[in-house]
């Protein structure tokens, strides 16, 4: 067909009878749309209505007044988190990070003038979407800037070695306890649930001097712990042997000293009996003195003092084993 015949064949009269109609049916669909908003499960949406706050609705299906009213979508259930030294390009298994532009965030002055390189997450949640949109303006570089400020402090206040080893997970905790002092202060509706410190290292032209300076401590540790444990091992043996040592000797002392008694009070008793009677005590002291000598004596001659006459004498042992009948 010609564009002279389509000319031709379009009617002007319909155009201007349906024309109305079809700006009638846009305009509606148009309104429609944007009085219909979605609040998905997780938000809660905050209606301006001629730039003042006038409702908060749930998630869900929810209807504004068009071009009077406008709707802020706010993740009221949702974790939030903010990076500081470093960005997550692209998250998942093995999430990739980027660190290049960000060394003035996490570069930072310790307590003892030594600088270090700080990366930490934030993770919050926003708990109140009023004060979030109307306490604060940008409630979200508020945070950023408060987040940095809070970790600079304490860093500020800790030496770099408690920055880099011991002092991570108490320095983590005192900038989320600041950092919700903050919040609250502010009143911009954030709860803080996690610091995080991500990694900590000395800045890059000093790393190894300080890797140095962190495996001679280390090693020392390694030392200290060998010699406690070589200490714990040989002093208490020690210490064993000479409590037992010490006990024997006053076992050996004890026991002298009594046997050194008892021979006293024996001799003493034989000194009281010799003074009674004299001769009778010396005969017997005589006799039982021949009596312990005389078995441990053996074969024994007699002779005289020409020495021409000899005489053996009797194995008294036998004989006194084996007495004649």
């Amino acid at each position: 067909m010609s564009d002279k015949q389509f000319e031709i064949n379009v009617n002007p009269d319909w155009i201007k009878k349906y024309l109305s109609k079809i700006v009638l049916v846009v305009a509606a669909l148009i309104v429609l749309f944007s009085a219909v908003k979605t609040v998905g499960p997780e938000e809660e949406g905050v209606v301006i209505q001629l730039g003042e706050y006038n409702r908060t609705v749930l998630p869900g299906l929810n209807f504004i007044i068009p071009f009077a009213e406008t709707m802020y979508k706010i993740p009221v259930q949702r974790q939030l988190k903010q990076e500081f030294g470093f960005r997550t390009s692209s998250a998942g298994t093995q999430s990739d990070y980027v660190k290049s532009g960000y060394g003035d965030e996490s570069m930072m002055l310790t307590g003892d003038l030594n600088l270090t390189d700080v990366e930490w997450v934030v993770q919050y949640r926003i708990v109140n979407s009023y004060n979030y949109l109307f306490k604060v303006r940008n409630a979200e570089k508020t945070l950023n800037d408060m987040s940095e400020a809070a970790m600079r402090k304490i860093v500020g206040d800790r030496t770099v070695n408690e920055v880099l080893t011991v002092g991570r997970q108490e320095i983590a905790t005192s900038v989320e306890v600041l950092l919700q002092e903050l919040c609250d202060e502010y009143e911009n509706g954030i709860r803080i649930d996690q610091v995080v410190l991500q990694d900590v290292n000395p800045p890059e032209p000093v790393k190894p001097s300080f890797n140095a300076v962190n495996e001679a401590q280390q090693e020392r540790e390694t030392l200290i712990n060998q010699a406690d444990a070589d200490y714990n091992r040989v002093i208490p043996r020690a210490r064993g042997i000479a409590e037992e040592t010490i006990q024997l000797a006053e076992a050996y002392a004890l026991n002298r000293v009594n046997g050194a008694r008892g021979e006293a009070e024996r001799f003493n008793s034989v000194y009281a009996a010799y003074i009674k009677a004299p001769e009778v005590t010396r005969q017997r002291l005589y006799l039982e003195t021949l009596e312990k000598v005389l078995p441990k004596i053996g074969n024994t001659i007699i002779t005289d003092e020409a020495g021409s006459n000899v005489l053996p004498l009797l194995n008294l042992n036998k004989a006194i084993q084996n007495p004649t009948p």
